[in-house]
């Protein structure tokens, strides 16, 4: 079912080298980035992780770091953060984010690194310059990261891997194919990269090295996934899977890439859908919750209560009902970890900072789902809001950092769930 590792190593070169000489087009993408909509343990191949390296040293040393983001950095602080987009990161918005961050318990900023329109900043390695696209970046993302640091802030580069409309369009070889071997399209008419090409994996673990170059002190990879195979669009075709399942390639993509990154002492974090931690067997999409699990040292599911559908829980409002949707998830997120021998602040929920349907979230919403992530026995959570404008979610934040998970965690009801 695996190729001989020689056949990997060379296949793996000679793609990645494809990857860094396919020139650069145009790519028209001028809206907000979209969130996910409803936003077992496999060892790595090492045969499949690409050989060349011919990239500038890293070193993830030469930053500012306080005590206390020595201590977020190695995940001995629970971080409590803001997710903040592409186009919210310049010196006038970070500065009001900060201040927020300076009065308040938040302690992390999950930063739009490279999103489904190509990267963020202008890059130093070869290989992305290539691949960056068109759509504007940021010349000065390291002195913002620095001063991020500087603040006791944990800056979080969060990478979306293969819903990557650019990379897609730049590299056609590396996309999902159809039977007939032409480029497959989502129902948006997006071209998805291939999650079983080694080229891929190297290209975004680039995009790793380049941040974790500029300061930021943890990856976060979102869209660790496959597209939904509606019914009403083509079979997907993947070149390179070679016998492999969904969920084993996943597993494969983030332990790789924790390896690497744990030698620069950078941990390696992943955003799942939320369903993941109640649904027992795997989605679709390829996610379930034991490989993933296993993979990485966070895992991040986006719980958010209006993602749920009508009944969820036998709740007939899951909208309605932060804390309980919150509170049974993470629950079951956590119950499934010990099985698997994992414990601690292992869990990271994203919270629904933003409004679909009624009730309107405000603080107090917020409040419920952030006594909801404590009862399940967790203390680190990261607000959700697409344009991260947060001032009137103010009154739910803490002053300051104060521990509040309960020991031991309140117990999720049963008939709720089994």
């Amino acid at each position: 079912m695996h190729l001989q590792k020689i056949t990997f190593a060379i296949v793996a070169a000679a793609a990645a080298s494809a990857l860094a000489c396919t020139s650069v087009r145009d790519v028209a993408a001028k809206d907000v980035p979209d969130r996910q909509s409803s936003r077992d343990t496999i060892p790595v191949r090492r045969d499949t992780i690409p050989a060349r390296r011919d990239t500038i040293p890293v070193s993830a040393g030469l930053h500012p770091t306080p005590p206390v983001l020595d201590s977020l950095i190695k995940g001995t602080l629970p971080a409590r953060g803001l997710y903040v987009f592409r186009y919210a990161v310049n010196p006038k918005r970070l500065k009001h984010l900060i201040g927020i961050a300076d009065s308040t318990e938040i302690n992390a900023f999950v930063i739009d690194v490279k999103d489904e329109f190509g990267l963020n900043f202008k890059p130093a390695d070869p290989m992305l310059k290539k691949n960056a696209g068109s759509q504007a970046r940021l010349t000065n993302m390291g002195a913002l990261v620095d001063t991020i640091r500087a603040h006791g802030i944990l800056p979080v580069a969060r990478i979306v891997v293969f819903k990557d409309s650019v990379a897609a369009r730049l590299n056609p070889e590396h996309t999902i194919r159809k039977a007939d071997g032409t480029v497959w399209h989502d129902k948006k008419g997006q071209t998805w990269v291939n999650p079983y090409a080694n080229a891929i994996w190297e290209y975004n673990f680039r995009v790793a090295e380049e941040a974790i170059r500029m300061g930021f002190g943890e990856i976060q990879f979102d869209y660790i996934r496959f597209p939904e195979p509606y019914k009403s669009l083509p079979q997907q075709v993947f070149p390179e899977q070679a016998g492999r399942t969904k969920p084993q390639v996943l597993s494969e993509f983030l332990t790789a890439a924790r390896e690497r990154f744990a030698k620069l002492g950078v941990r390696t974090t992943a955003d799942i859908f939320g369903l993941v931690t109640t649904v027992g067997g795997t989605l679709e999409v390829g996610q379930r919750w034991e490989p993933i699990s296993q993979s990485v040292d966070v895992v991040l599911p986006m719980v958010y209560p209006s993602h749920y559908p009508p009944g969820s829980f036998q709740l007939p409002h899951p909208n309605a009902a932060p804390y309980d949707v919150i509170h049974i998830a993470i629950s079951r997120a956590r119950e499934r970890d010990q099985k698997l021998g994992i414990k601690s602040e292992h869990v990271r929920p994203w919270l629904q900072a933003f409004s679909i349907g009624n009730p309107k979230y405000g603080a107090h919403e917020i409040e419920e789902q952030k006594r909801g992530v404590y009862d399940a026995g967790y203390d680190g959570w990261v607000l959700w809001e697409p344009g991260s404008r947060y001032d009137k979610f103010l009154p739910a934040l803490e002053k300051t950092y104060v521990s509040r998970k309960k020991v031991p965690p309140v117990p999720r009801p049963a008939n709720r769930l089994d």
